[in-house]
């Protein structure tokens, strides 16, 4: 690894008090290591800003002994992805470690689980699909159309249609929250983060395939989500034997977001039944 900025405790990851490491892996990756204790990758969808972890899921990790990894990337697709945290996990000799992908990480975690499922002991896939439906086919033509042509939305319409597309309707209605939330998207609109994420691609259907999944697995949806349907992730969570699906109420795309505290209550109730991981032991080859 390279580029820490501190380390404590012992072994590789600290044993004693927390840790934050930076570093770029071979393949040019940027990495994060917050906390210390028993690693868990977080991979964050399109825009593929690692630091969207950082506002709450990272704390409650860290606050629950984890060492959360964060990366930054740029891929356009699961496939694309999926080598990007694949390579990540070599890199930082992973072995066995849980993954946390939200919408497009949680469609890369699914092709890493279903090409190479060594490295993960376990996977939790948040706001996912197994298959295309209409709607998301319909807004992937449009923003590929809107990408081949050069159009930009101005900012403050940018951020008006991604409050719409992400939050709940519970969180619409209250206007302080409204405020807060259009002032962050239209920020990132404004500083070119909108601009610079990759046009929606297609999504294969994955369905029958995912029935080969045998890493434990837990299935998160959001009960008002409207770019990732709650019903499409029951479907992943039925084709998957043994899964486990949990749905939160009030809350759209970005849910880990909105209800922190209720998504953080089943994602760490999940990483409890795991088999602990070994940092620092080399990956299988």
């Amino acid at each position: 690894m390279t580029g820490a900025s501190g380390a404590a405790g012992t072994g590789r990851w600290g044993a004693r008090r927390a840790v934050r490491e930076t570093g770029t892996t071979p393949g040019g990756t940027p990495y994060a290591l917050h906390g210390s204790g028993e690693p868990v990758v977080l991979v964050a969808g399109a825009g593929g800003t690692g630091g969207i972890w950082e506002h709450h899921t990272v704390p409650a990790l860290t606050a629950a002994g984890r060492l959360a990894v964060t990366f930054d990337h740029e891929a356009a697709d699961g496939t694309e992805l999926a080598h990007t945290i694949s390579e990540l996990l070599t890199s930082l000799e992973l072995t066995s470690c849980p993954l946390v992908g939200h919408s497009l990480g949680a469609l890369a975690v699914q092709e890493l689980l279903l090409s190479d499922p060594r490295p993960a002991g376990g996977a939790v896939l948040v706001a996912t699909r197994g298959r295309p439906d209409p709607a998301g086919e319909a807004l992937a033509r449009a923003e590929d159309a809107c990408a081949r042509a050069g159009i930009r939305l101005p900012p403050e319409y940018e951020a008006s249609v991604r409050l719409a597309q992400n939050l709940s309707p519970r969180t619409l209605a209250d206007d302080r929250a409204v405020t807060e939330w259009l002032d962050i998207f239209e920020l990132a609109a404004l500083t070119g983060e909108s601009a610079a994420r990759p046009p929606r691609r297609s999504v294969p259907n994955r369905l029958a395939e995912l029935g080969r999944i045998t890493t434990p697995l837990l299935v998160v949806g959001f009960a008002d989500d409207v770019l990732a349907p709650a019903p499409l992730g029951r479907e992943v969570a039925r084709a998957v034997p043994g899964a486990r699906y949990a749905e939160l109420a009030d809350t759209g795309h970005l849910g880990f977001l909105e209800r922190p505290d209720a998504f953080h209550t089943v994602l760490l109730d999940f990483l409890a039944t795991l088999s602990p991981t070994e940092p620092g032991a080399p990956c299988a080859p």
